[in-house]
C-alpha cells in the first residue's frame, strides 16, 4: 500500500465517536434519544456503574426523531440514562480457513468459548444478493448420498432446496444424513431456534464427528432474543458466501426459516408494523427473498442450500411455506404418514420435486424416475380397492404392474441412517428395478 492510499484512508477515518441515552425501554424496543445512525447499523449500550458492560444492539427504526434499538442479549441491566454507543458500521463476522469443525453463536463466536483460528477475515453478515447475471446456469448434479434425492430428485450444484415438514417427521436426521454423505468441499449450518437440548444432539447424533470436520454450525436457540435468532441465519449465510467467493462447494443447510420468519415477527411487531396474514408482519415477506436468494451460483463457486420449513399441523399452505416454496428451486416434503409407516426417510416422492433435474440428468434417468412415480400413483389411487379386496387381478394391466412393482419400491425408498450409497449405485439400483423387476440395493 503506497502513501496515497494510505492518506486516503486516513481522510476517511471518522475521528468522533457519537453518543445517546436510553430514554425508554417498552417489551423488546428500547427507545434512545440519539446516536446518529442508519438502519442495520450496531451499537453498544454502556451499562454498570463503570460502563465496562457494552451490550450490542442493532438500530431496527426510528421513531419522532429517536433511535430504536433491539438488543441482541437481555435487557436486565438497562436502563434509563444508560450510554448508547454508535459504531456507524452494521455487525461483522469473522470468516476463513480452519474454522471447518466449530461451533457459533450468532454473533460468530464459538459457542464452547475457545478461540478462532488466527487470519480470519471480517464480512459483513447482510450483503446482497448476487447479480442475476452473474449467476452460472446449474448444469452439474450435486451427491448428497441420499438415494432418494440422488435418484429421483437430483440436485444440481447452487440448486435451493426447500424440506417441508411438521415436527417430528425426521427433518434433523435427512439434514445429518446430507451432511455426512454429500460430496460438497465444506458444510455450513445454521440452527436457528432449536431447544437447548437438541444443538448437541444434532452435532454428536445427527452429524457426528465426521460430519463435524467438514462442517461450520452457527447455533441460536429459542430462548435467545429474536434478533439473535434473525442474525443466526445471516451470520451463516455470510460464512457461505465466504467460501463460496474463494471457490468452494459449499453445502448450506438452515433448521428452519420458520423461526426466522418467526424471530422477525416479533421485530416487526415490537416497532410497530402492523400484522397482516398470521399475524406476520410485512417485514417478514421482504426479507425472505433476500435471504434465500443471497445462497445460489455466482461466477466463483457454488452454495448448495437446503432450508426446512416447519409447517404447522402438516398444512403445507400455510404463509412462510407458500412463500418459501415460491422462491426456492424445488421441495422436498416429509409425509407423517409414512414415518408412521416407517419409511423413513419419510420423502413423498409425488409432491416433491427438483425444479433442475431435467437439465442435469440424461433422458434415460428422467424416463425410469418418471415411471417410477406412474407406478406409485396408480398403486395410491387404487390402494383402498385393493386392501378390502374390491379389485380383481386382470381388470387393469397397468394396477397389476403397479401391486407387482409396490414392495419393490417401499424397499427402494427406505435408507438406513449409516448408508452411504453414491449416486451411480443409486441410479443403478433404479434402473435395474424399473427394467428388470429387481429390488437389489
Amino acid at each position: 500500500m503506497n502513501a496515497a492510499d494510505l492518506l486516503n484512508q486516513v481522510e476517511r477515518l471518522d475521528p468522533y465517536k457519537r453518543f445517546g441515552k436510553v430514554k425508554k425501554v417498552v417489551g423488546l424496543m428500547i427507545e434512545s434519544r440519539g446516536p446518529e445512525s442508519s438502519i442495520g447499523d450496531l451499537c453498544y449500550i454502556l451499562t454498570g456503574v463503570s460502563k465496562q458492560t457494552r451490550i450490542p444492539a442493532e438500530v431496527v427504526g426510528f421513531r419522532d426523531e429517536n433511535v430504536l434499538l433491539m438488543p441482541f442479549s437481555h435487557l436486565s441491566e438497562i436502563a434509563p440514562g444508560s450510554i448508547v454507543e454508535a459504531t456507524s458500521e452494521p455487525l461483522r463476522v469473522k470468516a476463513g480457513a480452519g474454522m471447518a469443525g466449530k461451533v457459533l453463536d450468532a454473533l460468530g463466536n464459538p459457542l464452547d468459548e475457545s478461540s478462532l483460528p488466527k487470519g480470519l477475515t471480517y464480512v459483513p453478515s447482510d450483503q446482497s444478493p448476487p447479480n442475476p447475471l452473474k449467476r452460472p446456469p446449474i448444469h452439474e448434479p450435486m451427491e448428497v448420498g441420499v438415494r432418494v434425492i440422488d435418484s429421483l430428485l437430483t440436485v444440481g450444484k447452487g440448486q435451493r432446496v426447500g424440506i417441508f415438514a411438521g415436527s417430528g417427521v425426521g427433518k434433523s436426521t435427512l439434514m445429518g444424513m446430507i451432511a455426512r454423505n454429500t460430496k460438497a468441499d465444506l458444510n455450513v449450518i445454521a440452527l436457528v431456534g432449536e431447544r437447548g437440548r437438541e444443538v448437541r444432539e444434532f452435532i454428536e447424533k445427527d452429524l457426528g464427528p465426521d460430519g463435524l470436520k467438514r462442517s461450520v454450525v452457527v447455533a441460536a436457540t429459542s430462548d435467545q432474543p429474536a434478533l439473535m435468532r434473525i442474525k443466526a441465519a445471516y451470520t451463516a449465510t455470510a460464512i457461505a458466501e465466504y467460501f463460496r467467493d474463494k471457490g468452494i462447494n459449499v453445502m448450506f443447510m438452515m433448521d428452519s426459516v420458520t423461526r426466522v420468519a418467526m424471530a422477525q415477527r416479533e421485530v416487526g411487531l415490537a416497532i410497530g408494523e402492523p400484522p397482516t396474514t398470521k399475524g406476520y408482519t410485512p417485514s417478514v415477506f421482504a426479507i425472505l427473498p433476500k435471504l434465500l436468494e443471497r445462497t445460489g451460483t455466482n461466477e466463483n463457486g457454488t452454495i448448495t442450500a437446503f432450508y426446512t420449513v416447519l409447517v404447522d399441523g402438516d398444512d403445507m399452505n400455510e404463509p412462510i411455506a407458500d412463500t418459501v416454496r415460491g422462491i426456492l428451486d424445488g421441495h422436498i416434503v416429509l409425509d407423517r404418514a409414512l414415518a408412521n409407516k416407517g419409511q423413513f426417510p419419510a420423502i413423498n416422492v409425488l409432491k416433491s420435486i427438483s425444479r433442475v433435474m431435467n437439465q442435469i440428468v440424461s433422458k434415460e434417468q428422467r424416463d425410469h424416475a418418471a415411471q417410477l412415480r406412474n407406478y406409485l400413483s396408480t398403486y395410491l389411487n387404487s390402494e383402498d380397492l385393493i386392501n378390502i379386496g374390491a379389485y380383481k387381478r386382470g381388470a387393469s394391466k397397468e394396477i397389476d404392474e403397479a401391486i407387482d412393482y409396490y414392495p419393490k419400491i417401499i424397499q427402494y425408498l427406505k435408507q438406513q441412517v449409516d448408508e452411504k450409497p453414491s449416486m451411480e449405485k443409486s441410479y443403478a439400483a433404479l434402473r435395474n428395478l424399473i427394467e428388470k423387476g429387481e429390488s437389489q440395493i
